[in-house]
């Protein structure tokens, strides 16, 4: 693909992203496959690095919004434009291609995440080597987080939790900006204790995430996807509870959130679908389809993920009976039609 090729696909693709579809959202998968965008980039030239932050910006706002088929489109021009950029430039405006480079994987990361995936393997590797060429630490904290989901969802959990707390240690609690990372790396380290059922570390981990959020109650900026607030600490503690098994313990945390307060499309369908699980684990089918249908109307495209068609095929097959679970069901492809 020649240079002007790709900066028009880089253009092109931002402007898309950053306006949206009104028919995106309906869309339940992306038109290009995780493997085509990881295994079969296009060619590409080096770009400036202006336009290259504005194709990262506009992609991790198509992630935020939810808007998963347009962030998948847009992402092969961006990392290969970003690939190209880094390996033709030195000192500074290499560190710079490659951090943008970095949160290029990171979402794309991310996307193969939520499909549950094998291809995060790849792209959270990506990304760390090339936060690590940056050597800044809100790339390198955001690479560090995307791999330990990948880990844990791989069955490496208590090594998960070992490479965030190592992590977040490197991180000054007291700088505004690694405070805020820091804090994500410990709630993602939190949910990660919890997944091999060591209530103690995960507490523990949520009590430090809060300690730390109090200092800077701040999203560190940039391209990061997770805010670093108390909100988002409650909802990481809701998520804690369900997967150790005690789930009553965040009913209280739930009734006093409120999640239209939450920045974005994408962490408010977040903070809906933990709150679906924890009342699905306490056997209330009724609160759990509410907050399932909160998910879709939040982010239509995050209710047709595989764990959330999961979630409603167990409620649907349940012992209860629930109004209107059948058509949520088969509208959002947890059944056949």
């Amino acid at each position: 693909m020649r240079r002007r090729t790709v900066l028009g696909a880089l253009a092109a693709g931002a402007s898309t992203l950053a306006v949206g579809t009104g028919t995106a959202a309906a869309q339940p998968s992306s038109s290009l496959s995780l493997d085509d965008m990881l295994f079969r980039l296009p060619s590409a030239e080096p770009a400036p690095l202006r336009v290259l932050a504005s194709g990262a910006a506009a992609a991790r706002e198509a992630f935020t919004a939810a808007r998963y088929n347009d962030l998948a489109n847009a992402l092969p021009a961006l990392l290969s434009a970003a690939e190209a950029t880094r390996d033709a430039s030195a000192g500074r405006a290499r560190q710079q291609a490659s951090a943008i480079l970095a949160r290029g994987y990171v979402l794309a990361a991310e996307l193969a995440a939520k499909e549950h995936s094998d291809t995060s393997w790849v792209a959270a590797d990506r990304a760390l080597a090339a936060a690590r060429v940056s050597g800044m630490p809100i790339p390198i904290g955001e690479a560090t987080r995307v791999l330990a989901i990948t880990m844990r969802r791989s069955g490496r959990a208590a090594s998960a939790v070992r490479l965030l707390t190592h992590e977040a240690d490197q991180l000054d609690p007291a700088e505004a900006r690694t405070g805020a990372v820091r804090t994500s790396l410990l709630l993602t380290a939190a949910y990660s204790a919890a997944a091999v059922g060591d209530r103690t570390t995960a507490l523990a981990l949520l009590d430090e995430a809060d300690k730390t959020v109090e200092r800077h109650p701040q999203p560190p900026g940039g391209l990061f996807t997770v805010d670093a607030t108390k909100t988002q600490v409650a909802v990481y503690r809701i998520g804690v509870h369900t997967t150790l098994g005690t789930p009553d313990e965040g009913v209280q945390v739930a009734q006093s959130l409120n999640i239209s307060l939450m920045p974005n499309a994408e962490r408010r369908a977040r903070a809906w679908t933990d709150t679906a699980r924890m009342w699905h684990a306490l056997g209330n089918g009724q609160q759990a389809f509410a907050a399932l249908r909160r998910v879709e109307q939040e982010a239509a495209q995050e209710v047709r993920r595989p764990a959330l068609r999961a979630l409603t095929s167990n409620l649907l097959y349940g012992p209860a009976r629930v109004a209107g679970l059948r058509e949520f069901a088969l509208r959002t492809g947890a059944v056949p039609a």
